[in-house]
């Protein structure tokens, strides 16, 4: 028994793949009438140049080769079964089953003897697709029928036991670990490994060893029975035999096996396109140095792949292939391989050569070329993906024809060969895909395989790997399972983390709570202490600077000095910085955008004064490093170069730049991608510091903390740190007050994106203080605001085009202005469906407005919503900030909740016909869209 092992070498190919026929004639390929197809249960399928193909009742396909010329009988059965069917777990339960199903069955328990007594010289090979089993003897009526009734018993009766296993067990290590001594075969299986991501082509088809050493018997019968039955068998009977009788006996056999019940899945995974070069590199004792380099191909049925049998001949034939002269002749190398796989689903093609060990070789300071593994992959990668500057040449190919046909020939001449090559096809769908391949190469023109070369000979589709020989390789310890019990024992419980109070979480309660005030120079403040798990803590600042008029060309200078405030201060470096946050278990997020800083601290109640005297370093005296600015610049431009190739990125940027009315310059305007590279690429350190001196002061901001704190310690400390810094420039809020909607609807092509994206935006005349405000934010959230909203059930749920999308109320809270959006990701494909679910999902619920029970749940879904929001102190403290900017109190958010728990269907769909138009919608749509 064995494994199908990649060529030698010194091989062509696997010569196993191939035989040789006369050309098909369409008679040939209809059924015939024949005196055998009397047998009962036996149907002929078809007769294709002289090999007669019948079905039994229960599924199983027969093939019959007839050939007197040589007293000798091959019986061969492939089951549909490799590694490719191998789930997590079942690593080499196909090639395990190989060697069980030698071990003996019911009716034929010493099989070894029996067939010993009998002269047959027998094997099975596993690999990828499919297994076979197969015998050869001196044609005798008896010894065939011994043959066929073995097999039949064997399919169905195997004994599969652990006690097989267990003798057995020691030969499968000894094969694992015959390949794992092939530098050869380890680095050919670490190179396929690496070239497919998903797909189980890249797995050895002998196993995982911990899978092998590890299998469970019960698991290993049930994949035994599931694919190893007559619907899914092919029996091959080749040779020296009287067909009549020899149906009859199969029809004996075979013919009482049940069909199974069972459903057999087709698969299904395929590996993505391969996106850029890959490289393994493999250390391991050894004499000699292998480089190999694979590409993925098309599966064996493609009408393509017969320019790759000829490409391995091409580029990797001995003596006269391109590799051969490139590598072997300039002494680089001391043989080359090629490999062109024969599989069912997409494929690849792998060549190689094998190198001289310089340690071996006292001539190797007298070579002219350097003898390296580095020049010998360069002349490789080079050699097999120059074919179009050296393009093929009418004699290579005749030559490569010529050679293929030779092996073909010498496969057909040989029955047991013949009977064996069968099973490749069959593992790939069809046995007549040999004689397809054979006809295709026959008709092979110089250009087709010169445009499949160009096609997929290139290096992107590469993956390389190197086999480097080390007398002593340094390798880390293999990971190993810990037993989790054992472990368990030597831990010693700590102290129980502090419990909270029970906090009620109502508006009314929060206001209750919450004790308002502001410092000297008019910092406004809000505190609400209260104990919680773990002495938790959370702050809210925000810093309000500037007007429109002293803002004018400050927009990207404002968000940059606000970005860099955490990279150091006077006392600190970057670093030091983050390791002191750190130390004080401390979260601290610094934005701004041009009018407002915003800083985010969540820490432990001890721990609090400490942190905010960091916050204040870093506002006070922060350090304008010069290093810190050229990071800042370098990762923006990165981030923002990555963004502009991003359909997402694409698509709101342009709705956004289209939408754009303010003037540029105004701290209001919208500043496109393009325009803040351009941007970044001009500004200069000097001025974040200008910026910084003239707009940062704490008269015009806000601070909110809650959770776990001392209150007059800290209360007396942000007075003392922000209670007289005040900014030098003037401050105002921008207003921005309502805009009109502007028809709007591009289609920007995003190359080689695998996910396009939708927005669209409506605007809205319509504040957060606004009467249809409760009416609109509701009508969203049933609409596409929620996980159970109409829009999100139409393009994921029901049309399956989109794993998500949406929409979003946005309200000023100053202004009487605000926008519905909305959005979705979805396949290019699929944009016209996409595009006409959206609009007739808003049209529809315009039209027909929400049920009752609808809106209900909807409305308990909405406030239970905030209210849990309400119980995440740094929400809370986010919510408490705001209202000290707008000078509320939680009382607002009472009297909206009221509003919300008031509404009804009918005013939902009030404000939806007065104000959601889907037909005003301004929208863009980013994708691949030219890809088919």
């Amino acid at each position: 028994m064995e494994i199908m092992k990649p060529p030698r070498l010194t091989l062509l190919s696997l010569l196993l793949t191939f035989a040789f026929f006369p050309t098909i004639s369409p008679a040939a390929t209809k059924p015939q009438a024949s005196a055998q197809a009397a047998v009962a249960g036996l149907k002929l399928i078809r007769t294709v140049e002289g090999i007669q193909e019948y079905q039994l009742d229960n599924g199983l396909k027969v093939l019959l080769v007839p050939d007197a010329s040589k007293p000798v009988t091959t019986v061969n059965i492939t089951y549909r079964v490799g590694s490719k069917h191998e789930n997590y777990g079942e690593t080499g339960m196909a090639h395990l089953l190989e060697h069980l199903m030698f071990k003996g069955s019911k009716a034929h328990p010493r099989l070894w003897e029996e067939m010993s007594q009998r002269g047959v010289q027998f094997n099975g090979t596993t690999w990828l697709d499919r297994t076979n089993y197969y015998e050869t003897f001196a044609a005798k009526p008896e010894t065939l029928e011994w043959a066929i009734s073995m097999e039949a018993d064997r399919m169905v009766n195997s004994r599969i036991s652990g006690d097989d296993l267990k003798t057995e067990f020691s030969v499968v290590r000894n094969e694992m670990e015959k390949n794992e001594n092939s530098p050869s075969r380890v680095l050919i299986q670490r190179v396929l490994s690496a070239a497919y991501q998903w797909h189980n082509y890249g797995k050895d088809t002998i196993g995982a060893r911990t899978d092998v050493e590890n299998v469970s018997i019960p698991r290993l019968q049930d994949f035994w029975r599931k694919y190893y039955q007559p619907d899914n068998a092919v029996l091959v009977v080749a040779g020296s035999f009287d067909t009549a009788q020899t149906l009859k006996l199969i029809e004996k056999k075979f013919g009482v096996i049940p069909r199974p019940k069972r459903i057999i899945e087709a698969t299904y995974t395929l590996d993505p396109v391969q996106d850029g070069e890959r490289s393994v590199v493999v250390r391991r004792v050894g004499d000699s140095q292998f480089v190999a380099a694979a590409y993925h191909t098309v599966p064996a049925a493609h009408p393509d792949y017969a320019a790759f049998e000829a490409l391995q001949v091409i580029l990797g034939d001995t003596p006269n292939g391109r590799l051969y002269k490139s590598l072997v002749e300039s002494k680089l190398g001391t043989g080359v391989f090629s490999w062109s796989a024969n599989l069912e689903e997409p494929s690849f093609i792998m060549f190689g050569a094998e190198l001289r060990s310089e340690q071996n070789i006292a001539f190797a300071t007298e070579l002219k070329n350097d003898q390296t593994i580095v020049m010998a992959k360069k002349v490789l990668i080079n050699t097999i993906e120059d074919l179009a500057a050296n393009p093929i040449s009418d004699e290579e190919l005749t030559r490569a024809k010529a050679k293929i046909d030779s092996d073909m020939a010498k496969v057909f001449n040989n029955p047991e060969q013949l009977g064996v090559a069968l099973s490749d096809h069959i593992g790939n769908g069809d046995w007549r895909l040999l004689l397809l391949l054979r006809d295709r190469i026959k008709a092979l023109t110089k250009a087709d395989v010169q445009r499949v070369a160009q096609t997929w000979l290139k290096a992107s589709n590469r993956t390389t790997g190197e086999f480097i020989p080390e007398a002593d390789p340094q390798r880390a310890p293999q990971p190993a399972k810990v037993d989790l019990a054992a472990q368990l024992q030597q831990f010693k419980p700590g102290v129980a983390v502090a419990a909270g109070e029970r906090f009620v979480a109502t508006p009314e309660n929060i206001n209750k709570r919450t004790h308002h005030g502001q410092f000297a120079n008019g910092m406004k403040y809000a505190f609400l202490p209260k104990t919680t798990r773990g002495n938790t803590v959370s702050a809210s600042l925000s810093f309000n600077m500037g007007n429109e008029t002293n803002l004018k060309d400050k927009a990207m200078v404002a968000g940059l000095t606000a970005a860099i405030l955490d990279r150091g201060t006077k006392k600190l470096t970057s670093k030091q910085f983050a390791e002191q946050l750190d130390q004080l278990q401390a979260k601290l997020q610094i934005s701004g955008d041009v009018n407002r800083l915003s800083i985010y601290v969540e820490t432990i109640k001890d721990k609090l004064p400490r942190v905010l005297d960091l916050v204040n370093d870093a506002l006070r005296q922060p350090a304008f490093d010069d290093a810190e600015f050229a990071l800042l610049i370098n990762q923006e431009l990165a981030q923002l170069e990555s963004s502009r190739k991003e359909p997402q990125s694409i698509a709101s940027d342009l709705l956004s730049s289209h939408l754009n009315t303010w003037p540029v310059g105004d701290p209001r305007a919208y500043i496109s991608i393009e325009q803040r590279i351009v941007q970044l690429k001009t500004i200069k350190l000097a001025e974040l510091k200008s910026f910084w001196q003239a707009y940062y002061g704490a008269n015009h901001a806000e601070v909110a903390v809650v959770g776990d704190f001392d209150e007059a310690v800290i209360k007396a400390q942000l007075a003392e740190q922000y209670g007289n810094w005040n900014a030098k420039q003037d401050y105002a809020r921008l207003s921005r007050p309502f805009q009109g909607n502007k028809p709007l609807d591009i289609k920007q092509q995003t190359p080689d994106k695998a996910n396009a994206f939708f927005v669209g935006r409506l605007a809205l005349p319509v504040g957060d203080q606004h009467a249809d405000y409760p009416a609109l934010v509701l009508a969203n959230y049933l609409l596409g605001g929620s996980m159970n909203s109409r829009i999100l059930e139409r393009i994921r749920q029901k049309d399956g085009i989109s794993y998500g999308g949406g929409s979003r109320l946005q309200a000023s809270a100053t202004d009487e202005s605000g926008s519905f959006i909305t959005y979705a990701i979805y396949a290019p494909e699929n944009r016209a469906k996409l595009e006409a679910g959206m609009r007739e999902e808003i049209a529809k619920a315009r039209q027909e407005g929400f049920k009752d029970e609808e809106v209900k749940l909807g409305k308990e879904s909405f406030l239970q919503q905030l209210q849990l929001s309400r119980t995440q102190d740094g929400s809370l403290a986010g919510a408490l900030n705001s209202n000290l900017y707008l000078g509320r109190t939680m009382q607002f958010s009472a009297e909206f909740e009221a509003k919300i728990a008031a509404l009804t269907p009918e005013k939902i769909k009030a404000v939806m016909v007065k104000y959601l138009d889907p037909t005003a919608l301004s929208v863009v749509y980013a994708g691949d869209f030219a890809k088919k």
